[in-house]
């Protein structure tokens, strides 16, 4: 079983004024022990001199290159383990002390949450 936690943050505006207030759900994956609670991690990492030569090839065959960032990546993930995490502070059932959440999908801190996105994309593209 995987603890997990709240992470709050308020982000100002360039005049000191609160922009926005965000809220985070994350699990306590620094408590995961490899072989109970995951088997392996993956974290696909590019180099550089990939990055290099795709740019050079757009440049010479004029083509258009296009930047994505996907903010909730991790959350995209099908988790195929079975994780338990505690009950999310909060949204505990008092009545029911000993009951924890069973996750379906990948949450942000989880040692697997890398790799569980990346076979998600992987078998897209």
């Amino acid at each position: 079983m995987v603890g997990s936690r709240w992470i709050y943050k308020v982000k100002y505006a360039a005049d000191d004024s609160v922009e926005k207030c965000k809220a985070k759900f994350m699990a306590k994956g620094y408590a995961q022990k490899e072989g109970i609670d995951y088997e392996e991690t993956f974290a696909p990492v590019a180099r550089y001199t990939s990055f290099r030569t795709v740019i050079s090839l757009a440049a010479q065959m004029g083509w258009e290159i296009h930047q994505m960032n996907v903010k909730t990546t991790f959350l995209n993930g099908v988790i195929e383990e079975e994780v338990y995490i505690e009950q999310p502070e909060g949204f505990e059932t008092h009545e029911r002390k000993s009951h924890v959440c069973k996750i379906k999908k990948a949450l942000c801190g989880l040692k697997q949450a890398p790799r569980a996105w990346y076979d998600r994309i992987d078998g897209y593209l």
